[in-house]
């Protein structure tokens, strides 16, 4: 069991419920249902190993600063080797292409986008101004990835709505990120304020994919995007619900920047996002996708219980 725990810790398991919330949210951003089964499962494959994968490479590229500032992380602690840490890291990105590779060759393609930004963003940008909007990028991709298998054509996947929701979640990210990167000690309160801002910056452009409004404004300026089935009003209190919530920790944190506050304020900021796209699901299906939404919002559950095992940052 230790050892299990080990590598689940190296993996950061609890948070990779979140990347296939993104999946299922891009593949029904395309679809009706989540037929067909086999490319949806290879799609979550796919995230899950591309995303664990980054995980691990994250630890490897951090270990001669875990070893001061972390040294409880499997690799510092000596319970993982480098060498076995880069085995692990080598099988769960061969698995993650393999899945993108079942799914079609548009999602193959998605995959080694996604897997060239989370090489970027572990080995070099992570600690330059660029590195949250890596972070970002990468959840962008993965939106983008559960969306890539419904047509023959790559561009396909860059359509509205995918494009402005996978840029909502991408800039929500990219401002948990800001909001994290000092988490390991006191975070300057002018630093949490503008990351909180970014957050919520995402949070309108989901807001306005929402919005009737949103409608006329595309089509004013010739993009037509389909909003979606649900009354806009119900998709717009739950989102926000899940604002208040979150902006209510981030305050929180801001008065308390203390580095136990910060990380529990990211914890549900993390945790968030699957709620997100539960909503943005429901937006998009309408009571038709209710199923669908609970589903993932059951990934909760998995997420919550091994979040008490082990840190999901």
């Amino acid at each position: 069991m230790s050892t299990i725990r080990t590598y689940a810790q190296l993996c950061r398991l609890p948070a990779v419920f979140t990347a296939l919330a993104d999946i299922v949210l891009g593949f029904l951003l395309t679809r009706l249902t989540l037929a067909p089964v086999r490319e949806f499962t290879s799609l979550l494959a796919a995230s899950a190993g591309l995303y664990l994968a980054g995980m691990v490479l994250n630890d490897l590229f951090d270990r001669r600063e875990d070893a001061i500032e972390r040294p409880n992380r499997p690799i510092p602690a000596g319970r993982v080797s480098s060498r076995t840490a880069t085995a692990v890291a080598g099988a769960l990105i061969v698995f993650g292409l393999s899945g993108a590779a079942l799914a079609g060759r548009n999602s193959l393609l998605i995959a080694l986008l996604l897997l060239g930004n989370i090489f970027l963003y572990d080995g070099w940008l992570k600690r330059t101004p660029l590195g949250p909007l890596a972070m970002g990028g990468c959840r962008f991709l993965n939106i983008i990835l559960g969306a890539s298998s419904a047509s023959t054509r790559l561009v396909e996947a860059f359509l509205l709505p995918q494009l402005l929701v996978a840029l909502g979640m991408g800039v929500y990210v990219v401002g948990v990120t800001w909001f994290a990167r000092r988490d390991s000690g006191r975070s300057p309160r002018g630093h949490l304020v503008a990351a909180l801002a970014v957050v919520n910056l995402g949070l309108l452009i989901l807001a306005a994919w929402i919005a009737p409004e949103a409608d006329r404004f595309l089509g004013a300026i010739g993009w037509q995007v389909y909003r979606g089935d649900a009354e806009p009003w119900r998709a717009l209190a739950l989102l926000g619900v899940i604002a208040f919530v979150l902006n209510r920790r981030a305050i929180g944190a801001i008065l308390d920047p203390s580095p136990a506050v910060v990380q529990n304020a990211v914890r549900i900021m993390l945790l968030s996002i699957i709620t997100l796209d539960a909503m943005l699901i429901y937006n998009k299906l309408g009571e038709a996708g209710t199923p669908y939404a609970v589903g993932t919002v059951a990934l909760l559950v998995p997420a919550l219980l091994l979040g008490r095992w082990m840190t999901m940052t």
